[in-house]
């Protein structure tokens, strides 16, 4: 399967092995086909670099090489892709920003509508005001 989102024109289009395209379709049925087709070029990414990484991996002792593989799995396992901590954060931050400017706003129509409601006062006084 060729991956190629929103067929546009300059974006890279990745050749989709079918245990790929298998295993994302298996463990992501309830996703998007944007979200499943980002991960299948991810993991086909992942693939093409682990092979390339092998096969020069001739010039390096092959201790040397398990251990640089070894580094990459755990700082792929242990860095965290979406902080949850940090999308919580951002959404209360979100919300707080949204109160303060919903106060805003009902001070400033509060405003507008005392002004509006002085304003009535003042032509109601004029109308009103005896002539001379």
């Amino acid at each position: 399967m060729t991956y190629n989102p929103n067929n546009e024109e300059n974006l890279v289009v990745v050749q989709v092995s079918s245990q790929t395209e298998e295993i994302v379709e298996n463990e992501m049925a309830g996703e998007t086909d944007e979200v499943k087709g980002e991960t299948k070029a991810l993991i086909e990414a992942i693939k093409r670099r682990a092979q390339a990484e092998a096969e020069s991996a001739g010039t390096l002792t092959r201790e040397t090489y398990l251990n640089a593989v070894r580094q990459a799995r755990q700082a792929i396992e242990g860095d965290k892709l979406i902080e949850r901590d940090r999308i919580e954060h951002s959404w209360l931050v979100l919300q707080q920003e949204a109160e303060k400017n919903w106060h805003l706003l009902l001070k400033q129509l509060e405003e507008f509508g005392s002004r509006c409601q002085d304003a009535a006062k003042a032509a109601w006084d004029a109308f009103n005001a005896p002539r001379s």
